[in-house]
C-alpha cells in the first residue's frame, strides 16, 4: 500500500473513532474515481455542479480538515477513492462514512467500467448513496444494480441534483436545509415567471433582441 493510501486509510478509521458531534462532522461526502471527474462532480464545466448547489444555492461549506470544521452547519467532504486503483481506500471511505457522521454519499464515476458509486454503496449500505455516471457511457453501469442492493442515480453528468437530492435526505432531519431548499426552488419558480411575462408582455422579437 502506498504512503498516502496508507495515510488516508489511518486517517479515516481514526476519525470514525472520535465520535464528534453530528453538528462538527461532514453530512456529505462526495467520493470520485479520478481527479479527472472533478469538473463534472464539483463545478465548472457546461453545467453547473454539486459544488455549485452546496456552496452557491444551499450555503453549505466544504470541510477540509475533521477536527475543526468551518463556522457554517452544513458541510460537505471530498474524496478520490477509485474502486480499481486504491479498492482499499474506497472501502475504508465507505466501511467509516456512517461513524464519521456522514449522513448521505454522492459518489461519481466515468468510463465503461463505473464501479466506484455501486460498491461504495454496497460497503456503506445502509447509508444511502447518490451516483453520478460522469459520462453518458457511465449510466448503465452506474444504474446496473441487483434488487437488494439500493442505488439512487441522476442522469450522466448532474451532480447539481445529486447535490440537491442529498440536501433533500437531510431535510427530513433538518428543517433549516428544508427552508433553504424552498427558498431555492422558490427562485427558480420567480425566474420562470419573470420570463413568462416578459415574453408575453413585450412580444417575441422584443425578448429576443434584449437577449441578444
Amino acid at each position: 500500500m502506498s504512503e498516502s493510501v496508507s495515510d488516508l486509510v489511518d486517517r479515516l478509521h481514526r476519525e470514525a473513532d472520535q465520535d464528534r458531534p453530528t453538528e462538527e462532522t461532514p453530512d456529505v461526502g462526495i467520493v470520485m474515481g479520478s481527479d479527472s471527474d472533478l469538473e463534472v462532480m464539483m463545478t465548472g464545466g457546461s453545467r453547473p455542479g454539486a459544488y455549485d448547489a452546496f456552496v452557491d444555492e444551499l450555503g453549505f461549506a466544504e470541510q477540509t480538515d475533521f477536527e475543526n470544521p468551518p463556522e457554517e452547519r452544513f458541510t460537505f467532504e471530498t474524496y478520490v477513492t477509485s474502486a480499481h486503483r486504491t479498492p482499499d481506500l474506497m472501502t475504508a471511505y465507505a466501511e467509516t462514512a456512517e461513524d464519521r457522521g456522514l449522513d448521505v454519499i454522492i459518489a461519481g464515476a466515468g468510463g465503461k467500467s463505473a464501479d466506484l458509486p455501486n460498491m461504495t454503496a454496497s460497503i456503506a449500505y445502509p447509508l444511502p448513496v447518490i451516483g453520478v455516471p460522469v459520462q453518458e457511457k457511465s449510466v448503465d453501469s452506474v444504474i446496473g444494480m441487483p434488487a437488494g442492493a439500493p442505488l439512487v442515480a441522476v442522469d450522466a453528468g448532474k451532480s447539481f441534483n445529486a447535490a440537491l437530492s442529498a440536501a433533500q435526505i437531510l431535510a427530513r432531519q433538518y428543517d433549516e436545509v428544508r427552508d433553504r431548499l424552498v427558498a431555492y426552488h422558490e427562485d427558480l419558480r420567480e425566474g420562470v415567471g419573470d420570463v413568462s411575462r416578459e415574453l408575453h408582455d413585450g412580444g417575441t422579437a422584443a425578448f429576443r433582441s434584449r437577449r441578444e
